[in-house]
């Protein structure tokens, strides 16, 4: 998880290389090659080979050719190795702008996943994309909302774990009520999260629900068009006193939809607003 304020191009420098991001987690750093440095030193040993044996001609070639390798694949080395430095500094100047799935536990992995697939849901709407659920501004908002909770997922793992270190499993008799607010206080953050996470979650329910709905209205808007044309089938194939109710229905269809679509939106824009005006604590 990224944080989504970041610049595009340090968000995609960080999402390409989750290795280099690991590494930063773990305090590593990168250590220039040395293989190619004996490829130096070669050519001063041929030519103290050559003054011996005499075939110093020989010699200065093969010194030549020794060295022109050694140049090449030193700045080839050379530059992965820059290239490589950049980019761990990078992820240690921006350490505390991403979330990697080792700094959760597994039940925390769980909460954030279903965060970013109720997220994903939105965003991917066609009433999202087609903006009619402009309550909240949702590709700014709701990546955000995300951020936040995975910020405190990762923050409350990590106290978890400290938890399990200091808190013995089998405490001595009488001190049960001691350790007990703790463990509690540890319960709140957990329940608030959880909650937080399923109003998302009812948001991003409203909305798909709100897509079926646009999906038929859409198809209707379509059949629509060719409302005459039904009508006229209708009048010429049905007896006079069939025909009205008939003409009538397919008239009022496209209402009756209307209606339930524009329902469909309303609630969706209810789910935003309670995910607004639900405080993340």
């Amino acid at each position: 998880m990224i944080d989504p304020t970041l610049p595009p191009d340090i968000a995609a420098q960080l999402r390409l290389n989750p290795h280099v991001l690991r590494m930063a987690r773990t305090g590593r750093r990168t250590t220039s090659s040395t293989s190619s440095a004996w490829l130096f030193l070669l050519p001063g040993l041929l030519l103290v080979v050559g003054l011996v044996t005499g075939s110093l001609a020989a010699t200065a070639v093969a010194g030549a050719g020794v060295t022109m390798i050694a140049m090449l694949r030193w700045l080839v080395t050379d530059g992965a190795d820059r290239d490589a430095r950049r980019r761990l500094g990078l992820a240690h100047q921006y350490a505390d702008r991403y979330i990697l799935p080792e700094d959760l536990d597994y039940p925390c992995q769980v909460l954030l996943r279903r965060a970013q697939d109720a997220c994903a849901a939105v965003l991917r709407s066609q009433v999202h994309q087609a903006g009619l659920i402009d309550t909240v501004d949702n590709r700014v908002s709701l990546p955000e909302e995300v951020w936040q909770i995975a910020q405190r997922l990762a923050k409350l793992s990590a106290m978890h774990a400290e938890h399990r270190k200091l808190v013995p499993r089998d405490l001595p008799t009488g001190l049960e009520d001691a350790f007990k607010p703790y463990s509690t206080a540890l319960d709140a953050a957990w329940t608030s999260l959880s909650k937080r996470v399923r109003n998302l979650e009812r948001y991003a329910k409203q909305v798909v629900k709100a897509d079926k709905v646009f999906h038929a209205h859409r198809r209707l808007e379509a059949l629509a068009a060719r409302t005459p044309d039904y009508q006229r089938l209708v009048a010429e194939t049905v007896r006079d006193e069939l025909a009205h109710a008939h003409i009538k229905e397919l008239a009022d269809q496209a209402t009756q939809v209307r209606m339930l679509f524009e329902r469909s939106i309303h609630e969706a824009r209810q789910a935003a607003g309670e995910l607004i005006r639900t405080p993340l604590v």
